[in-house]
């Protein structure tokens, strides 16, 4: 058997000195037994295409999904991500249609569940606020018994976008609760049948990560002592919580079995300098913000819309997105993000995401507004732009604000790496910390800025004092797997892994290896051999949505503040 602990958004930089301490005794043991390393994440380092990339063993210009909304081709629209979206086969599947029994527990990009043989519950990337219901589950019927035996199952019962007197006293001891709902879940479902493979989830490390981890980190520059007196010991808190389940999923497992515990990302502190990429364009005459009223809409449908969410209840914001029907959600997040740009008068444009800084082209013949000819002025314009964000300085630090740029096709392969922005950028760190990169409204007089000490405790969409990092972390014990072994792996990496472990051949499109070391000869399977799913059977048009997905989705993942600059 192979039982996979999912900890989303956890660091060595986190958990080794808890395991010194003695503190984290479970992680300690599997690390001591086994092999273990850095995980590198998928660029940018974020949960939707880490998770795609842990699930399929290749990189997103092959499955398909980058964030949480893919541009609508043709437009510039956004359309919200699901698993109908991923164009390769999960090792799900795989395992499933060899016959293998899986169960897989809340990993995000699981919404809808695919018919596995087995369980599934899907992830946060669902149509329901607070917890879930029985289109959550497959298979569904086994929603009641799931409720009956363990209770209510909740992915997140508290909001993250406002962050006011009291917040971080109130959330705490619910991440904690929502690990040991977590590891319920898991020991109930392990209890049912000896699975193959079976997956359990943890978001609770990145949600933490997210809000406290100023408190935790003396040197972070908006570290509060008087606020750190109080909360210095959540992160610990909950780091620890995390291993007690992981030795309650451990022990609840045949002595033989192989035991994998892997993050999506790492992470570190955020800083206090705050990054407006879209003024920094139109500072250089690349992008036109709307002048005087025209500039209203944008931040018109940002506040109505944060405050339709905060006011209504459910019913009453499904209600308001659906009469307008099917659609109006994407219109809306494409509004709400570009709403504030002169399309026609611009040749550059950033969706402005915290937490993946990137870049399109608007381009002639692609996109409805393009002003960018194909060709000789694209290639010019990529590289000048290369250049000068290369060389842009902090005014006052001469820090540098990016580390690198990518064309997409220099960090993407495979059939859907048109789906990506033309440019992703890797920014730096500043003394260690992360830029904040905030959504520009036209108003701004500069592109950087300092971070108000009023804004140093931000929620979700406002520049939390937690970010993600590239480095996740991994660990892997069992009998095939040799002990004390020490080396960094790739997302990529799980899947092949996991498949060699479980006695099957790597499909040949796979981007990622076996880890080296892990006992057994390793049987690369041809792609066009046998019932092997070949690379051009998943890429095309994502799958069809049922009626209302998207507008449902905008609303879960608005309401959590997943959209508009936050971070997952």
């Amino acid at each position: 058997m192979i039982a996979i602990v999912g900890l989303d958004g956890a660091t060595w930089d986190l958990a080794r000195p808890l395991m010194d301490a003695g503190e984290m005794p479970t992680l300690r043991r599997l690390v001591d037994a086994g092999a273990s390393g850095v995980l590198r994440s998928t660029t940018p380092p974020v949960t939707f295409p880490a998770w795609s990339s842990f699930m399929t063993g290749a990189n997103p210009g092959k499955h398909g999904i980058f964030d949480f909304t893919r541009r609508v081709p043709g437009t510039y629209e956004l359309a919200f991500v699901t698993s109908r979206d991923r164009r390769l086969p999960t090792m799900w599947r795989l395992l499933s249609d060899a016959g293998r029994r899986v169960a897989v527990l809340g990993v995000p990009t699981t919404y809808p569940p695919e018919p596995v043989n087995g369980i599934m519950v899907g992830g946060f990337d669902s149509p329901v606020t607070t917890g879930i219901d029985g289109s959550f589950v497959h298979p569904r019927a086994l929603y009641d018994e799931m409720r009956a035996a363990v209770g209510p199952y909740t992915i997140t019962d508290f909001q993250e976008l406002r962050i006011g007197p009291g917040w971080h006293d109130a959330a705490l001891p619910k991440i904690l609760a929502a690990v040991d709902r977590k590891r319920d879940l898991g020991r109930w479902v392990l209890a049912r049948e000896a699975w193959d493979v079976f997956m359990v989830l943890f978001g609770e490390a990145d949600t933490a990560s997210h809000h406290f981890w100023m408190f935790a980190d003396p040197r972070s520059p908006r570290f509060d002592g008087a606020r750190a007196s109080r909360h210095r010991n959540a992160l610990r808190d909950v780091y620890r919580r995390l291993d007690a389940a992981l030795a309650a999923i451990v022990g609840a497992l045949p002595g033989d079995a192989t035991v994998l515990v892997a993050s999506d990302h790492g992470f570190g502190g955020a800083g206090t300098t705050v990054v407006h990429l879209n003024r920094w364009l139109a500072e250089r005459g690349l992008l036109r913000f709307h002048a005087g009223a025209r500039a209203v809409p944008a931040r018109i449908v940002r506040g109505a819309r944060g405050l339709a969410l905060r006011a209504l209840p459910r019913r009453a914001q499904e209600r308001a997105v659906r009469r307008r029907g099917r659609g109006l959600a994407r219109r809306l997040e494409a509004w709400s993000r570009f709403g504030a740009i002169d399309l026609a008068r611009t040749a550059v444009f950033s969706e402005e995401l915290n937490y993946a800084p990137s870049i399109w082209l608007n381009v002639r013949g692609r996109d409805p507004l393009g002003t960018v000819a194909p060709g000789r002025d694209y290639e010019a314009l990529i590289e000048r732009l290369r250049a000068d964000l290369l060389a842009w300085r902090h005014p006052v630090s001469g820090a540098r604000i990016v580390a690198a740029v990518h064309r997409r096709d220099e960090i993407y392969t495979g059939g859907c790496v048109d789906g990506a922005p033309d440019l992703l950028l890797e920014p730096a760190l500043e003394n260690g910390y992360s830029y904040v990169w905030l959504p520009s409204t036209g108003d701004e007089r500069a592109s950087l800025r300092p971070l108000a000490p009023v804004e140093y405790v931000a929620g979700k969409g406002g520049g939390m004092n937690g970010s993600h990092r590239a480095d996740g972390l991994w660990a892997l014990a069992g009998p095939a797997v040799p002990r004390g072994m020490r080396a960094a792996a790739s997302i990529t990496d799980v899947a092949p892994t996991v498949l060699h472990l479980a006695g099957l051949p790597v499909p040949s499109w796979m981007d990622g290896r076996v880890i080296p070391g892990v006992a057994g000869e390793i049987v690369t399977a041809a792609a066009e051999s046998g019932n092997t799913p070949t690379l051009a059977t998943f890429t095309g048009e994502p799958s069809a949505r049922t009626a209302g997905e998207e507008d449902e989705l905008w609303r879960r993942l608005v309401a959590l503040g997943y959209l508009e600059g936050a971070e997952r």
